[in-house]
């Protein structure tokens, strides 16, 4: 398509100026940021030259298959894609935003790193000097962003050298679509300019084209195709063996964000102190990000409650197993201050509460926890994942717990765990019904590779 055709042609370029102008700007105070999140995760402070486009000596690969995952979460969705794009022998370049991203894609993909058919780098920040260099550098045959990362100066520049780019596993909230729309022709332009957007529901598709995409299709969620890594499902296993030895059962409240972990908390009191409980439930509470581990320790601690950190516990890997009863036998709460090991919690759990959804952060993926067979507890918000948790809902693999006010969600949350705790029969059977709903949902990579097909023909 000629250039004069592309919806490009006709940006408001002003703003984009202003755009680039912001970022020269926050340059200083970016540089700060990461220094400052370096104080709780020392990955921040590391290969910040990449972040600005600039890689040393790195060895480079032929016209790679470019796939940008932010953090843990995209990386791991994108096990299946990038598994088979090795297989076929394409080059593949991974770019992350996060430390706990990159090292998620290292663990997963050492093998190939080594064989060099894998390369690792972060992604620079949207600066047109940066992008630049990044293109250059590493001039890919294709770009495969993820959900959500719809970069300005990378999505123009790219259409100007003719890198095809779409954005997979897309999604668009209700919320995010009216953000965009407040942009107006700027906003709808930006993902006009992708070559494709590849949706994981119809909700989404609709959005989209409510922007005037034209090339957009329903692909599902490829979160559905993830496959844990076995090593990680023994631990689980190991630890979920070690608490019905005691005739207990376990909780895992994942990902959680600030705000929520008093409210689970305050819910979990309450089940242990109205309930004559021959051996009480275990609940494992898992922060959404590395930097509030300490912060959600002192939250627990001042609950009252007896807890045990993750990270004083034996590897039952090691040499040093210690015997597990010492850790689970008179804890009240396991804090999983652990990266890489959410599986693992989903192993050792009967059911889930998932974070993100009972204050108004969007909710966080479902599809991992029913995968593992853990049937979920959902807050009221969940418009990040929307479809997956309509569906969950529908068809008894979640349950939808609400409250105007936090003491109303504290009790209706207690009413349903403990509902699930003391009900053997209702949580077998949820149970059941969350394995099914992740086998169901299976297949979009599959579906993304056909439609990515004759590009990476080209």
């Amino acid at each position: 398509m000629s250039r004069s055709k592309h919806p490009i042609a006709h940006y408001p370029f002003g703003l984009y100026f202003l755009y680039e102008a912001i970022w020269h700007l926050l340059i200083p105070f970016v540089i700060l940021r990461l220094l400052w999140r370096s104080r709780h995760h020392r990955g921040y402070r590391q290969h910040i030259a990449e972040r600005f486009g600039f890689y040393g000596a790195k060895k480079l690969q032929t016209q790679p298959i470019w796939i940008h995952a932010v953090s843990v979460g995209e990386t791991h969705a994108t096990q299946a894609l990038i598994e088979r794009l090795l297989h076929e022998g394409h080059p593949v370049l991974l770019t992350h935003m996060t430390p706990t991203g990159r090292e998620a894609g290292s663990a997963l993909y050492w093998k190939a790193i080594q064989q060099g058919r894998l390369q690792q780098v972060y992604l620079p920040y949207d600066i047109c000097w940066a992008i630049e260099r990044f293109l250059k550098r590493f001039r890919p045959q294709l770009g495969l962003l993820m959900e959500t990362e719809a970069w300005p100066g990378f999505v123009f520049r790219a259409h100007q050298l003719g890198i095809p780019l779409f954005l997979i596993n897309a999604r668009l909230s209700e919320r995010s679509f009216k953000r965009v729309q407040s942009f107006g022709q700027a906003g709808q332009i930006l993902f006009q300019s992708f070559t494709g957007i590849l949706a994981q529901s119809g909700h989404d598709a609709k959005r989209y084209q409510a922007l005037g995409v034209k090339n957009v299709q329903i692909v599902g969620n490829m979160k559905f195709d993830i496959a844990s890594q076995p090593e990680t499902l023994a631990l689980g296993m190991h630890w979920k063996n070690a608490i019905q030895v005691q005739g207990r059962l376990a909780v895992c409240a994942a990902s959680t964000r600030a705000g929520e972990e008093m409210i689970i908390l305050e819910a979990w009191k309450h089940i242990l102190t109205t309930n004559n409980w021959t051996s009480p439930p275990l609940l494992m509470m898992v922060p959404r990000h590395p930097d509030r581990f300490s912060e959600v320790a002192d939250l627990i601690y001042q609950s009252g409650l007896a807890f045990e950190r993750r990270s004083g516990m034996s590897d039952p890997r090691s040499s040093e197993e210690v015997d597990p009863s010492l850790h689970w036998a008179k804890i009240d709460v396991l804090l999983g201050d652990s990266m890489g090991e959410m599986a693992a919690y989903y192993a050792a759990s009967d059911f889930v509460v998932m974070g993100g959804s009972l204050l108004p952060t969007g909710g966080q993926n479902l599809i991992e926890a029913c995968a593992n067979g853990c049937p979920v507890i959902l807050g009221p918000h969940t418009y990040n994942f929307q479809k997956a948790s309509e569906d969950a809902i529908a068809c008894g693999a979640a349950i939808l717990v609400t409250g105007d006010l936090n003491s109303e969600l504290i009790n209706a949350l207690a009413k349903a765990i403990e509902e699930l705790l003391v009900n053997n029969a209702e949580r077998k059977k949820r149970t059941d019904y969350a394995l099914n709903f992740a086998a169901e949902h299976q297949g979009a990579t599959q579906r993304i590779l056909d439609q990515l097909k004759p590009a990476l023909q080209n």
